[in-house]
């Protein structure tokens, strides 16, 4: 149940950061404005909140094991959002990322 509330975690909080990116990319690349802007630094601040929620109390863990999911959650909004086509690279690299970050996360610990 730990697991799965993490993971769950780190989904939402790679929603909100990556949205929140993207939100503000639009906002300042793609010229659509302050609104988009504001909205993308909020969900970036949701994000920071988001990652406080995991169970696990030691920060750079979190964060350390964030970043594959961060990695592949980028890959995914591109294809999803923008129509980004992932080489056969991107879908490994990701793949390695996801499976450091659960090494990170889930390996059993005599703590």
């Amino acid at each position: 149940m730990l697991v799965a509330r993490s993971v769950a975690l780190f989904v939402v909080a790679a929603l909100f950061e990556i949205g929140g990116a993207w939100l503000v990319w639009q906002g300042v690349r793609e010229h659509r404005g302050w609104i988009w802007i504001g909205a993308g630094v909020i969900a970036l601040g949701a994000y920071g909140f988001v990652a406080t929620l995991q169970p696990d109390g030691d920060f750079g863990r979190i964060l350390a094991a964030y970043g594959g999911v961060f990695v592949a959650g980028s890959i995914a909004w591109g294809v999803v959002a923008d129509g980004y086509r992932p080489d056969r690279w991107d879908v490994t690299g990701a793949l390695v990322c996801l499976a450091g970050m659960a090494l990170i996360m889930y390996a059993p610990r005599n703590h």
